[in-house]
Formats: structure tokens, C-alpha cells, sequence
């Protein structure tokens, strides 16, 4: 896949996931709604993966499926390389650098099983509807695909990273919060979805 546009989305879809990992250790309060700070980034690459795959098709949408994959490891690498080199001695922030990100391996495993689950299922799901409705009602084949993928997502990446830490009340809590607000925002995300599909085949054509 030579598109310029193919790689930008897929460089937007890879930083997205990796800044989620990077983040979702800090719980997020909001009324009485408790969730990862990831709930920001990472529901965009839900979105990236339907326009690719409705545009480019299945398989260019599980490249960038496998990309992400791949980046989340290297980086977890990485992360893990710059807590063991030893500090210079007049630097202080060891014990910063630790504390923020010392659930790194955990968080980015939880991230990488529920990802690899529910990725893979909202490619296929995406497909599956666009096959039923002869690729017509774009609108519900996104929502549809993301909606039910994110309940995979959200139980397992929870449950995974923050299972044996948290109260079993909290997990649920913030299963349903983070739900409430993945489902909120792939609503919100049709009219990009359209856009982008749209600025996508105007150089596919």
C-alpha cells in the first residue's frame, strides 16, 4: 500500500495506541464516572481501522491492525531499556520515571491481548455488516463493528490490567464508565468517519 494518505492514518492510528498504553495508568474521575486516561486516544483507532478497511479493504485494515501491534511491543521494550540505564547522579527523576511508568509492562499486556481480541473482531465485524448490507449503511457499520468490539476491549483490558488491584465494585465501575463514554464517543465519530472515508477516495478513484 503505496497511498501517502494509507500511511499518515496508519501513523495517527500507531501514535494513538501507543500514547494510550502510555497513559492509561492514571484514572480519570469525572462525576461518578472512573476511567483510564486512554479513553481519549484509544477510540480513535477504532475509527481508523473502519475507514481503512471500508476504503482499502479487509486486509489493508489488519496491516494497520498488526502495525500497532508491533509498536506496543517495541515500545514496552524501550520503556523497560530506559528504567534499567543508570540515572546520572545529579539527575533525580528515576524515582518519577518509576512511579509513572512501573505498570507500563502490566497496562500494555492488558492492552495488547484486549487489542489484538477486539481489533480483530471489529475488522471482521466492520466486514461482516458491510458484506450484509452490500456495502451500504456506512453509519451502522461503524457504530455497529466499534460498539460491540469495545465491550470486548473494556471487560478484558480492565479486568487484565486492573484485576487483584482494585475492589471488584471499582472494576465494574469503571467497566461501565469507560463503556458509557466508548460508546459516546463512536456515536460521535460517524460524521468523521464519512468525512475521512470521503477525503480517503477522492485518491483512490
Amino acid at each position: 500500500m503505496n497511498s501517502q494518505k494509507y500511511v499518515f492514518l496508519t501513523s495517527v492510528f500507531v501514535a494513538c495506541l501507543v500514547v494510550s498504553n502510555m497513559i492509561a495508568s492514571k484514572l480519570v474521575m469525572v462525576g461518578a464516572f472512573v476511567f483510564p486516561a486512554a479513553v481519549v486516544a484509544y477510540p480513535i483507532t477504532f475509527l481508523i481501522t473502519d475507514v481503512v478497511g471500508e476504503v482499502y479493504g479487509k486486509r489493508a485494515a489488519t496491516k494497520v491492525v498488526h502495525a500497532g501491534l508491533i509498536a506496543s511491543v517495541f515500545m514496552v521494550l524501550l520503556v523497560w531499556l530506559g528504567k534499567m540505564l543508570p540515572p546520572a547522579p545529579f539527575w533525580d527523576g528515576q524515582e518519577a520515571y518509576e512511579m509513572i511508568l512501573s505498570g507500563t509492562p502490566r497496562i500494555v499486556f492488558a492492552s495488547l491481548v484486549a487489542y489484538f481480541i477486539s481489533q480483530t473482531h471489529d475488522v471482521w465485524s466492520f466486514h461482516f455488516w458491510k458484506k450484509k448490507t452490500n456495502g451500504k449503511h456506512l453509519w451502522w457499520r461503524n457504530n455497529a463493528s466499534t460498539i460491540t468490539s469495545q465491550i470486548i476491549d473494556t471487560v478484558v483490558f480492565i479486568g487484565l490490567a486492573f484485576g487483584g488491584v482494585l475492589p471488584g465494585s471499582v472494576l465494574i465501575g469503571m467497566m461501565f464508565s469507560q463503556y458509557a463514554i466508548k460508546v459516546g464517543v463512536a456515536l460521535a465519530d460517524t460524521p468523521f468517519c464519512y468525512l475521512l472515508v470521503h477525503w480517503l477516495e477522492k485518491e483512490a478513484r
